[in-house]
């Protein structure tokens, strides 16, 4: 696939960008690498646990997660993914999967194969060390939700939950400033956040009524940032963003 302005290699580029300084030639290094676009359903795994991966997925359009199950068959979402992110960069050197990544949207991702980017790692090490970076930050984001799953409750888990996804989806310019689309659940918020479906749908009304947020079908609006941000005890610290001075 050609690499223009809205190819899926200019969104991974702007996603490492957001997170690390690229040179021009860096850059052109990723243009070149190539990406096979796919159509991905909610109904079947991108990847699974126990799986052995020849290759990482590029999310270009909708929202995946990274989940896993018990014994019982009660998911717990551990991450949430938006275009840009590679959620399985460390199969790169993690053979075999211990977890599954799932749409949760309809969703269209790009595969590049663990032989092109080990090949662009190795005639570009600051592309290794970007690639790394992001890795590094998606441990802090894991560290960040532990937090707020097991310390926060329901209602600051939510408020902080939409802080992420506002900042993550401008980083990509994949918002409209503080507008930004969530074509997801609230049974996959629930599972997310770890409470029930019915506690969930209480919590988005009373977000609403507070007037943190507005909604419109998919659509988010955070009408005062810093109101939704202290609702939930948000720190954008650990998503080491450029902009946010943390890089």
């Amino acid at each position: 696939m050609t690499a223009g302005p809205h190819s899926p290699n200019a969104l991974m580029i702007r996603k490492l960008d957001s997170i690390f300084s690229l040179s021009d030639e860096e850059r052109q290094a990723l243009r070149d690498l190539p990406v096979q676009v796919k159509t991905a359903t909610t109904d079947r795994d991108i990847v699974s646990i126990g799986d052995r991966p020849s290759q990482s997925c590029l999310i270009l359009e909708g929202f995946t997660c990274v989940y896993k199950l018990t014994y019982e068959g009660k998911r717990q979402i551990m991450a949430l993914h938006v275009p840009g992110d590679i959620p399985d960069m460390q199969s790169l050197h993690l053979k075999v999967m211990d977890f599954s990544i799932s749409p949760i949207s309809p969703c269209t991702v790009g595969l590049i194969q663990h032989e092109h980017l080990r090949d662009v790692c190795e005639r570009y090490p600051r592309i290794t060390a970007a690639f790394w970076r992001e890795t590094l930050v998606d441990a802090s984001i894991y560290r960040e939700w532990l937090l707020n799953i097991g310390r926060r409750e329901a209602y600051s888990r939510m408020a902080h939950l939409l802080c992420e996804f506002l900042m993550r989806l401008n980083a990509v310019g994949l918002a409209e400033g503080d507008t930004f689309d969530l074509p997801v659940t609230q049974a996959v918020l629930a599972d997310a956040t770890g409470i029930s479906s019915v506690h969930m749908n209480r919590v988005i009304q009373a977000l609403r009524a507070d007037g943190l947020i507005q909604t419109l079908k998919t659509q988010v609006t955070v009408p005062d940032r810093e109101k939704l941000q202290e609702a939930g005890e948000f720190d954008p610290l650990y998503l080491h963003l450029k902009e946010s001075g943390a890089a």
